[in-house]
């Protein structure tokens, strides 16, 4: 299945060696930590008076630059408006996105600044596929970053977002849709929905390559992708802040890191590198970015990486597993919600004591539960659960479930995000 949509974006330099890579990406990693220092406000004050650059003499001294975390980048913005100091003082910005927290995402000038053309060439698409793009296109990136650069490498876009079900397999039925672009969850809703609607899809159809972000993918759900509906699945790793990571070739043994990123795995104890198969924070560093360069940002997302050569070639280090978080900062169908947002929902009524949300996940899809502790002598209405279902979709950007809870029920000891999802 999809043996013609194989493909390499820079067959030489993905298949390097591992000691070429590393030195190059030094270099270019050297080049931005000086243009950051030099350039942007945050990382003057974050380095200190004291940084010298030639002090960075080797990957190993890397582990003595500060690390940002992604969990504190809120905190940074709102303390110097809009940015936090960490865009560059004469970047000129082709967009700006809103992130929830809110973080603004600045978008430089310069081709393929998300980093995405090689992911979407790796994972197999190719001139002339027509594809269903199902990330949102307003406030946040996703959207806008997978369009420019597949239609960049040929592609024919159809923006449909995401909801209107009935709409988009219509519209896949009719335009003999090639590829799709989004969360497992809202492909295998669809899917469903079209058989309930009376399609076989397999006749009805032309999806051919889907390329899944946004959340996990479970093996029988890929399985069933696979082997059901005869759709060639590959997951990417992509952030509204930097854009591509990573993404899986046809062999499925784990998500290659982008040339275009130097990686880090380090284990949030003691900040030193972790040895293969032991888990460790993701840690990204932006390579030849003059206009947001992000240096050691802390993603928060705890892995297991291999860096054995990939029977397809590549030879550099992959994400074997993503097996949680290091912060209590969650990623809900495709967007991060983060503890500081829980408070705001507390602390933007009256009438709510405390508050937390846990996340669950059924027939493959997340469901949000903002659990309230009322004060006492609240009338436990309807009405008020919509005012606060109404605030989670304004300030999570997304719609959840809300429960009033008995006084007691939340300890202060709880987390104020807790992750119940179970994966295979």
């Amino acid at each position: 299945m999809g043996e013609t949509r194989i493909k390499y974006y820079n067959k030489d330099i993905e298949c390097q060696s591992t000691q070429s890579r590393m030195d190059k990406q030094f270099k270019l990693f050297l080049e931005d930590l000086n243009f950051a220092y030099k350039n942007c406000e945050y990382y003057k004050t974050l380095f200190g008076k004291d940084f010298n650059i030639k002090d960075i003499k080797s990957y190993d001294d890397i582990l003595n630059i500060p690390k940002t975390k992604k969990s504190q980048i809120v905190e940074i913005h709102k303390s110097n408006p809009p940015f936090g100091g960490m865009v560059a003082n004469s970047a000129k910005l082709n967009r700006i996105y809103v992130s929830p927290g809110p973080i603004y995402d600045p978008e430089g000038e310069t081709f393929d600044y998300w980093n995405l053309q090689e992911v979407f060439t790796n994972i197999g698409f190719q001139k002339g596929d027509r594809v269903v793009n199902t990330f949102s296109y307003h406030l946040t990136p996703a959207g806008i970053f997978c369009d420019e650069a597949l239609k960049n490498l040929g592609c024919t876009m159809i923006p449909t977002g995401v909801g209107n079900t009935e709409i988009q397999i219509q519209t896949m039925k009719n335009l003999q849709v090639s590829g799709y672009v989004g969360t497992p969850s809202f492909l295998h809703m669809l899917i469903k929905k079209a058989e309930q609607m009376g399609y076989n899809w397999n006749k009805d159809f032309n999806l051919q390559v889907a390329a899944l972000a946004g959340e996990m993918l479970p093996n029988t759900t890929r399985k069933e992708f696979e082997e059901t509906y005869n759709i060639m699945v590959r997951q990417f790793f992509a952030t509204a802040d930097i854009g591509g990571i990573g993404y899986e070739c046809n062999y499925k043994a784990g998500i290659h890191f982008s040339e275009n990123r130097l990686v880090e795995v380090i284990n949030p104890d003691t900040g030193k590198n972790c040895l293969p198969g032991e888990p460790g924070e993701l840690v990204v560093s932006t390579l030849n970015n003059k206009t947001y360069p992000l240096i050691r940002l802390g993603t928060g997302d705890l892995i297991i990486h291999s860096d054995k050569v990939c029977s397809c070639g590549r030879t550099s280090f992959r994400i074997e597993k993503i097996v949680g978080r290091v912060d209590m900062v969650t990623k809900v169908r495709g967007m991060f919600i983060h503890p500081s947002q829980v408070k705001e929902i507390v602390d933007r009524f009256d009438y709510i004591q405390k508050g937390k949300v846990i996340v669950t996940r059924e027939n493959d899809y997340d469901n949000l539960i903002f659990y309230a502790e009322m004060q006492k002598d609240i009338p436990l209405t309807e009405t008020y659960k919509d005012k606060i279902s109404s605030a989670m979709k304004d300030i999570f950007k997304l719609k959840g479930e809300v429960k009033f809870v008995e006084d007691g029920y939340i300890q202060e000891t709880d987390k104020l995000i807790e992750d119940k999802r179970k994966w295979d």
